[in-house]
C-alpha cells in the first residue's frame, strides 16, 4: 500500500495525462460495447444458409468432414431424462447419449459444456459453443437464427397438478389461477396459447425441478412440461399426477449457428438416420422412457453422501473465484479510492464513472456481457474464469473503492497537519500516518465486502461456472429433492463464510493492535 501511494503521488503529468486517455477509452468500450454485443451474433464465418434453406440444401454447402475435429457443445444439464446428472456427476441423459454415440460413429468427438437452456442459446450465439442439444424445439423463430438437423424427437405437452389436489381437474378448472411453464420450451408456448381461453396466468421459469416445487408449495396450480420430462419427474417422486392427455408438440432438433459448422450438422443427420436404421435409436429411448428407475430413494444421509463430492467441487471453485476476485478488486479499490481523493479533478471524475457504472448496475448484466457480449465484439471465446474473476472484481472493486475512500477521510485531518509540521512530506505523512490508521478503519467493511462477494458468487451459475449453487441445481434437477438439497448446500455455506469471518478476524486482531 506504501509503495502504491508513492506511485501515485509521484506520477508526472505526463504519465496523469495517458493515464487519464487509457482510462477513458476503457470507459467507452464498457459504455458503448455493451450495445453491441446485443446486437447480432457475428458474421457466419462459412457461407450463409437463407432462413426457407432446408436441411438438404443445408447439406450440400458442406465442404469438409467433421471426421477428426473436436466441438465444444451447450447442455442444459437439469432437463431429466434428455439430459441431466447421475449420482456420480457425469452427464447423462437420452440427448448426452445421442450425441455421443453419433461422435463414435462419425469419427468426431465433444467437449459437453452444462450451460443452462438460456445460457446455452446465448453462447452458441457468441461462438463460445459450435452447437446446442438441450431438448431445443425446432420452432420458425428459431430457423431464423439456427440451422437444425432432422428431427431427433417428436414431443408433446401434457399438463400436471399437486398428488394431493382434488380440485384441479383439467383445463377448465383454471380460471383466474395461475400456472407455471419453462422458459422457451413447448409447454410455455402451448400454455399461452390457451391462457385467455381459459383464463389463467402463465408464469415461465428456468427449471423443470423448480417448477414442480412452485406447484407442490401452492404458488401455482399446475405445470405445463414436456411429457416425457414429466413422466421421468413423477416415477422419481417429484410430487405430481398429469391430469390431462398429451397434446401433440414440436419436435427436438440439434442446432447450430446459421451458415456455420455445416459438417456438423450433416454428420449428425447421418448418425441419427444410422441409429434408427440398427434400431439403437429406439433402445436409447426405451433405456430411459419405457420404464424410468426411481433413483431418487433413499434416507437424507443417503443423500448427503451422495451429493458431498460434487457439493465440495462446487465450494472449491466458489472459494478460489471470490479469492481471486478479491485480490483484483482490492487493487482497483486501492487506485480508484486514491484517485477520489486526489486533487486531480480528471482523476475524480475517472474514478466516480467508475464507481457510478459498477456499482450502479446489476452484477449479472457484466457475467453475461463478459461471457457473452465480448465474444461477440471480438470474435474470440473468453474462458468462464476469466469472466467470472471480470464481474465480480469490478463490482466489488467499486464498492472497495468507496471503502478506501471514505477510511481515509475518517482519519482526523489533525494527524496529517502533524505530521507535515514535523517535516515529513505530503507522501510519508500519508504513508506513515494516514493510510495505517485508515486500514484499521477500513478492515471490518473490507471483511464484510469479502463475504458479500463470496455469496455474490452464486450469480454466476447463469453462465454455467460450476460453483456450489450450480452443483446444487445439477443435483435436485435429477432426483427432484429440492428442499434438502438446499438445506445442505445452506449449510455448507453458512459453516464456510463462519470459518472465513473468524479468520479474517483474527488477522484482524494480529495485524490491526
Amino acid at each position: 500500500m506504501i509503495a502504491l501511494q508513492r506511485g501515485l503521488l509521484g506520477i508526472n503529468r505526463r504519465t496523469r495525462i495517458g493515464a487519464v486517455i487509457a482510462s477513458l477509452f476503457a470507459v467507452f468500450a464498457v459504455l458503448f460495447g455493451s450495445t453491441g454485443a446485443m446486437a447480432a451474433p457475428l458474421a457466419p464465418a462459412t457461407t450463409s444458409v437463407t432462413a426457407g434453406t432446408s436441411n438438404a440444401a443445408a447439406a450440400a454447402v458442406v465442404v469438409t468432414s467433421a471426421d477428426g475435429k473436436n466441438y465444444v457443445i451447450g447442455t442444459d444439464t437439469t432437463f431429466a431424462p434428455f439430459e441431466f446428472r447421475d449420482s456420480s456427476g457425469e452427464m447423462t441423459g437420452i440427448d448426452m447419449d445421442l450425441i455421443r454415440a453419433i461422435a463414435e460413429d462419425q469419427g468426431f468427438t465433444v467437449e459437453i459444456r452444462s450451460l443452462g437452456f438460456n445460457a446455452a442459446l446465448q453462447a452458441l450465439s457468441s461462438n463460445q459453443v459450435d452447437g446446442v442439444i438441450a431438448g431445443m424445439s425446432i420452432t420458425d423463430e428459431r430457423k431464423k437464427i439456427y440451422d437444425f438437423s432432422e428431427p431427433y424427437f417428436e414431443s408433446g405437452v401434457q399438463m400436471a397438478i399437486a398428488q394431493n389436489d382434488t380440485e384441479i381437474t383439467g383445463y377448465e378448472s383454471l380460471k383466474g389461477k395461475t400456472v407455471v411453464a419453462k422458459t422457451g420450451s413447448e409447454g410455455e408456448t402451448y400454455a399461452k396459447s390457451i391462457a385467455e381461453q381459459y383464463g389463467f396466468t402463465v408464469q415461465s421459469l428456468d427449471q423443470s425441478a423448480t417448477m414442480y416445487e412452485s406447484v407442490k408449495s401452492g404458488n401455482a396450480v399446475a405445470v405445463f412440461d414436456d411429457y416425457p420430462v414429466l413422466a421421468y419427474g413423477i416415477a422419481q417422486g417429484n410430487g405430481l399426477k398429469t391430469v390431462t392427455d398429451k397434446v401433440p408438440g414440436g419436435s427436438y432438433g440439434f442446432a447450430v449457428n446459421k451458415g456455420q459448422n455445416p459438417e456438423l450438422l450433416a454428420a449428425f443427420n447421418d448418425g441419427l438416420a444410422k441409429m434408427k436404421a440398427d434400431g439403437s435409436y429406439q433402445a436409447l429411448l426405451d433405456k430411459y422412457l419405457a420404464e424410468p428407475k426411481n433413483t431418487s430413494g433413499g434416507s437424507f444421509f443417503d443423500l448427503l453422501g451422495q451429493s458431498l463430492p460434487a457439493l465440495m467441487k462446487g465450494l472449491g471453485n466458489t472459494l478460489l473465484v471470490t479469492g481471486i476476485s478479491f485480490i483484483f478488486a482490492m487493487i482497483l479499490g486501492l487506485i480508484f479510492g486514491f484517485m477520489k481523493i486526489s486533487q486531480n479533478i480528471v482523476l475524480r471524475g475517472i474514478a466516480t464513472t467508475f464507481v457510478n457504472i459498477f456499482r450502479g448496475t446489476p452484477l449479472l448484466v457484466w457475467a453475461f456481457f463478459f461471457y457473452f457480449g465480448i465474444p461477440q465484439i471480438t470474435g474470440q471465446p473468453v474462458s468462464i474464469w476469466v469472466a467470472g474473476v471480470l464481474t465480480l472484481a469490478l463490482n466489488s472493486g467499486a464498492y472497495v473503492a468507496e471503502i478506501v475512500r471514505g477510511g481515509i477521510q475518517s482519519v482526523d485531518p489533525g494527524q496529517l497537519e502533524a505530521a507535515r509540521s514535523l517535516g515529513l512530506g505530503y507522501g510519508k505523512s500519508m504513508q506513515r500516518v494516514v493510510v495505517p490508521q485508515a486500514f484499521k478503519i477500513m478492515t471490518p467493511s473490507l471483511i464484510n465486502q469479502l463475504i458479500i462477494m463470496l455469496k455474490d458468487s452464486s450469480l454466476l451459475l447463469a453462465i454455467g461456472f460450476a460453483e456450489l449453487l450450480y452443483q446444487a441445481q445439477q443435483i435436485y434437477a435429477a432426483n427432484f429433492r429440492v428442499t434438502e438439497v438446499l438445506i445442505i448446500v445452506a449449510v455448507i455455506y453458512f459453516i464456510a463464510i463462519f470459518l472465513l469471518t473468524k479468520l479474517a478476524n483474527y488477522a484482524d486482531r494480529k495485524y490491526n493492535r
